[in-house]
């Protein structure tokens, strides 16, 4: 823990070993510097080297000396020049750098790459010049505000390092800031070009770690459409191991997460650091184990089809990479992250509020629905406790199916008879809220948009455009598209009290080219497409307050910081069955919290997968997230509908304890696919909910100890179930009795201090 007469600001400090004398030509004379950084139980140490060079330090578990600069081992082989007689290729390839450039002479995998005029690719940053202050700064890329974390000065301090390429005058700001209550430390950098010449960025990413050994494991998430964040765990070995994603968004396929973990670490036991990308669109992370052994991990943008023409003058910032550190296993790290998103990273008026419990047409009608049939459903689900009414695909344009209309945001009379207010009014007056979905980002070729402005999707001039679900994506480099499509959503806003937008985007990008984009900035357009989408949802998150913005990417494939910054809640997935929730929602809370987590009761056999489970599993699973229902709730048996007001009551007794609690992961889907478990405990030890699955019954099997975690071992603790009492030290060393029969079955119990 931090003492108590240390401040948060007083958390950064430099400190001077011994002072050299530079070349002639050079301007200065300087001691080499030893920054050392400190957040709750974790320090990260830089230095700056004789040469200007800045190296790496230092990552892991807090450690109390000032002076770390012996863990470089200046005076031993092969990284001294002076007392080694090396060749000045050797130490650079071996040198463990905190920021590295390509082109000169070190071959590992750089975090920076650009070309000049004359076609040239090497650049080589040192050190000028830092400051240190309380808080953190705000990200900008030309006056836009980035998606980020965000801290005040009390919560946390920043050190910006600053260097220069003096032969491009490119300039370098390695931004780091580390939290004063948390094991985080986030990195960033802000590149600007003073030199006379235009300089090509072909290569920006955001943060590099040298870590001494190999002794790693690294997990990933993965997977496909509804199969999102499967957890996929690897030793490293020699070479490169690397994740990413060139589709235009963080995709289902790969979320923009990694963590390099000790190989004995579990849950609760082991070292784990945790990297995760503020950023939306292509992204790359990649562990090389070196010719020694040691490991050098990176993440960033993906600088496959990137490049950014940085003009003189002109600056470009990188996308933000949160690390966390854990000393305690996977699970420590995961609740880290919890806490960072839940206070530091989502905003508004729904940050510290339980989420209305919704129904959402989409399963229950699909395209097939017309204001009549939204009313019933709407007049039964207020009965019920349910407190909004989602209208899903279908109510502009003339779309009865999903090969039109994209582009075309005014209401579908046929289908809204009487109009969209009218619709919105009789659901408010049934004491419901009403929510609307919008994909903002497409334009279905039968559009009148389409029709009027073919050039303003993506495409590139003379070849044909791959067709996606029979739509192809808007140009949102262009202002102009920006503000047409922004300016249609503003009229459907204003013209009805509307409290909710489920924000969706369901193909990737191909043929990416610009109608609008000079020829030297086509391969711009990946990130500039991501800096339009956050246009335009600051700008509905501005205008629009108090209206509850719910991302959605085909289900889950925008799962990650950045949609967070402007959505308290993602749709976690498409698929919909409890049972494959178990496997998708553990691997999301690897690095991201239920809270954030769009979850819901679906209907049976499932759409996706044809399964039938008990309407009470569909909610306890449902209820590791935001909670609400996808079904037609005029059409479910009675049994079901009866049950609703005793999932919504639980819901709302519960909901506190799992929004702001801390999680623990006990069963392991991966591991053992007939049970699940898991369990949220108050921060102030108070109560505890554990949640149990069987997925599938065993005969003669007998019934389980399960053993909890997180509680007050010297506390007692009361089952509001069956009266009994236990101290936290049984329930957690020797269990709780749990005994259930059937496939897909679960139960709750809610544990209370006394």
């Amino acid at each position: 823990m931090i003492p108590n007469n240390i401040t948060c600001s007083e958390m950064m400090k430099t400190y001077s070993r011994y002072v050299w004398q530079t070349n002639s030509n050079e301007d200065f004379t300087e001691e080499l510097m030893l920054f050392t950084l400190q957040a709750k139980n974790t320090t990260y140490a830089i230095a700056v080297l004789e040469s200007g060079l800045l190296a790496h330090v230092y990552y892991g578990s807090k450690i109390v000396d000032e002076d770390l600069s012996y863990l470089l081992k200046l005076d031993k082989n092969p990284w001294t020049l002076k007392v080694n007689q090396r060749d000045a290729g050797t130490i650079m390839d071996s040198t463990p750098f905190e920021y590295p450039c390509h082109g000169r002479g070190d071959y590992r995998e750089p975090c920076l790459m650009v070309m000049d005029k004359a076609g040239m690719s090497t650049c080589d940053l040192r050190y000028v010049s830092h400051k240190i202050y309380a808080g953190k700064p705000q990200l900008t890329q030309d006056g836009q505000v980035l998606p980020a974390t965000f801290a005040t000065n009390e919560e946390a301090s920043t050190l910006e390092i600053n260097c220069i390429d003096k032969v491009s005058g490119l300039e370098a700001t390695l931004i780091y800031t580390a939290y004063c209550d948390l094991d985080v430390i986030t990195r960033s950098v802000r590149l600007k070009n003073t030199g006379t010449d235009s300089i090509n960025i072909r290569r920006v990413l955001s943060a590099c770690v040298e870590f001494e050994t190999c002794d790693y494991d690294m997990i990933t998430l993965n997977g496909s459409w509804a199969r999102e964040r499967i957890i996929e765990r690897a030793p490293l070995h020699h070479g490169k191991q690397s994740v990413d994603s060139v589709k235009g968004e963080s995709s289902h396929q790969n979320n923009p997460f990694a963590a390099l973990v000790s190989h004995n670490a579990d849950e609760d036991n082991g070292e784990a650091f945790g990297f995760n990308l503020v950023y939306s669109g292509n992204f790359f992370a990649q562990a090389e184990v070196t010719q020694h052994k040691h490991t050098r991990f990176v993440m960033g943008i993906n600088h496959f089809d990137f490049n950014w023409l940085l003009e003189s003058g002109a600056e470009f910032t990188a996308p933000e990479v949160v690390m966390v550190h854990s000393d305690n296993g996977i699970g420590g790290m995961s609740r880290t992250y919890h806490d960072l998103y839940r206070q530091h990273l989502i905003r508004g008026e729904y940050k510290d509020k339980r989420r209305p419990i919704l129904i959402n047409n989409w399963e229950a009608t699909y395209f097939n629905f017309n204001t009549e049939k939204l009313i019933d459903i709407a007049k039964e689900a207020s009965k019920l406790g349910i407190e909004m009414l989602v209208m899903d695909d279908g109510w502009f344009g003339h779309r009865d199916s999903d090969n039109s209309s994209l582009g075309d945001w005014f209401v579908y009379e046929k289908k809204i008879n009487g109009g969209l207010k009218h619709l919105v009014d009789e659901v408010n007056k049934l004491g419901m809220k009403f929510g609307i979905w919008f994909e903002p980002e497409m334009i279905s070729p039968d559009s009148e948009l389409y029709k009027a402005h073919p050039e303003w999707a993506i495409q590139i001039k003379g070849r044909d455009m791959t067709m996606s679900r029979e739509q192809y994506v808007l140009d949102y480099s262009n202002p102009e598209v920006r503000d047409y499509i922004y300016g249609l959503m503003k009229k459907v806003l204003d013209s009805a009290n509307i409290e909710y937008i489920k924000w969706d985007m369901n193909r990737q990008l191909t043929e990416v080219g610009s109608t609008y984009l000079p020829a030297e900035r086509q391969r711009e357009l990946w990130h500039r497409y991501v800096l339009g989408v956050y246009d335009v949802m600051n700008r509905l998150t501005t205008d629009y307050p108090h209206i509850l913005l719910e991302n959605c990417s085909g289900g889950g494939a925008r799962f990650d910081p950045a949609m967070l910054y402007y959505s308290p809640q993602i749709w976690c997935s498409d698929d919909t069955d409890a049972i494959e929730r178990l496997k998708i929602q553990h691997g999301t809370s690897i690095c991201y919290p239920v809270s954030a987590m769009g979850a819901h009761v679906s209907d049976c056999p499932n759409h996706t997968v044809g399964r039938t489970t008990p309407f009470s599993t569909r909610g306890d699973v449902a209820m590791v997230g935001t909670f609400g229902y996808e079904l037609d709730v005029t059409r479910i048996p009675q049994a079901d509908r009866d049950a609703i007001p005793g999932q919504i009551e639980e819901f709302n007794k519960y909901n506190p304890l799992i929004r702001t609690g801390d999680q623990y992961r006990i069963g392991n889907m991966f591991k053992d696919t007939t049970w699940d478990a898991w369990m949220f405990v108050a921060k102030d030890k108070s109560e505890a909910l554990f949640t149990f699955v069987q997925v599938l019954g065993r005969p003669n099997y007998p019934c389980r100890l399960v053993k909890l975690k997180g509680l007050d071992p010297k506390a007692n603790y009361k089952n509001e179930t069956t009266g009994e009492v236990h101290s936290g030290s049984a329930l957690m060393n020797a269990g709780v009795v749990v005994d259930i029969n059937g496939d897909f079955n679960s139960m709750k119990i809610h544990f209370v201090r006394v």
